[in-house]
């Protein structure tokens, strides 16, 4: 995707991903060669098999990771969708013969970018790359032990994964706020093949309409009220609703409930107590 140097002032709306290898510090010279020929291997053969074409492509190489810009001519759902699938089944080709797997990180934003002779520049580039290095990104990888994880920008999960599609399944995401240089920002993070991940205890914790893996579908606690609908967030206050997911956004969270949101556990009543709703005449005395 080669772009003229005189168009450096025009932004190109475009998505951006930033790969990251993981503990690349503790691969020696040689090893490091290897590595950085298998990341290449699987990011040019998952563009392949997605039917990307190179000239849709900028790639910069980073050492130890790959930053691309994907032209906006290419739909976003086929990178996020069927492309991160292609990832995630070279990588584990990959990894089946390696002692120690490659681990990759990936980050994902989409926004303004503007080429010049040297590479590519901007904000939404800045924000990818912070997804991809984040310590959240990081720790979520050695905990759950995955070969891969995904962290796509607020925007990008509203605008595009929440929709849902081939390959992209919105319930498998977590939500969490991530500490990054410029302040906090909203990410949704996604380990392939997997049910949506925990963040980890020691990192930003997911926003509280996240569910936990495996209780997709639950409602509430088990109290005497009966299950309790799930709280709605109301993220009306957040900077980020005004539709740029920039670095350094901060803001609070309301909720909105509905239904009977109260839970019991290991009480002891010394009279006679009703718990919960009244409808009707249910449970009303007679005189």
């Amino acid at each position: 995707m080669d772009h003229d140097v005189t168009d450096v002032a025009e932004a190109r709306y475009e998505l951006v991903i930033s790969v990251d290898a993981r503990r690349s510090g503790e691969y020696d010279d040689i090893d490091k060669t290897h590595m950085r020929e298998r990341i290449y291997r699987v990011l040019e053969t998952a563009f392949a098999h997605a039917r990307i074409t190179r000239d849709s492509l900028h790639m910069e190489d980073r050492g130890d990771g790959v930053l691309v810009s994907v032209s906006g001519q290419v739909p976003v759902t086929r990178l996020i969708g069927l492309w991160m699938v292609e990832v995630h089944e070279k990588l584990r080709d990959e990894n089946r013969a390696l002692r120690v797997p490659l681990g990759l990180r990936v980050g994902m934003h989409v926004g303004p970018v503007r080429h010049d002779g040297r590479g590519i520049a901007g904000r939404a580039v800045d924000l990818a790359c912070r997804l991809a290095d984040s310590s959240v990104a990081r720790q979520l990888l050695d905990a759950e032990q995955a070969d891969l994880v995904l962290a796509v920008s607020r925007s990008l999960y509203e605008d595009v994964v929440s929709s849902g599609g081939k390959f992209i399944e919105p319930a498998h995401y977590s939500s969490a706020r991530l500490k990054l240089k410029e302040g906090e920002v909203t990410a949704w993070l996604h380990l392939p093949g997997r049910p949506a991940p925990a963040v980890p205890a020691d990192g930003p914790q997911p926003s509280a309409g996240t569910r936990a893996p495996g209780t997709e579908g639950r409602t509430g606690g088990s109290g005497a009220g009966g299950d309790a609908p799930a709280a709605d967030v109301d993220d009306a206050d957040d900077p980020e609703d005004t539709g740029t997911d920039g670095l350094g956004d901060s803001g609070g969270t309301r909720y909105r409930v509905q239904g009977d949101m109260s839970q019991h556990t290991n009480n002891t009543y010394q009279q006679p107590v009703h718990i919960g709703r009244n409808v009707g005449d249910t449970g009303r005395r007679k005189g």
